[in-house]
């Protein structure tokens, strides 16, 4: 719901773990600023302060874990 409006499409977050971490699961050649700004969208648009944008195309996984804080 948005200003009284429902959206029915655009917003699909993968996952968010006790309302506390939003998670967005990518298998993509490299993480760009645009993922990391869908990543805040997200956090804003559900009023959650911690997002982990995974990307399983990497050799090690730590490598590709992004940790994106919004300040409300």
């Amino acid at each position: 719901m948005w200003d009284g409006i429902k959206l029915d499409i655009g917003f699909r977050t993968d996952l968010i773990v006790g309302n506390k971490v939003l998670l967005e699961i990518k298998s993509i050649e490299q993480i760009t600023d645009v993922h990391a700004k869908q990543v805040l969208t997200y956090l804003k648009i559900t009023k959650t302060k911690l997002g982990l944008l995974i990307n399983f195309n990497v050799p090690i996984i730590k490598f590709g874990i992004k940790r994106i804080v919004c300040n409300l």
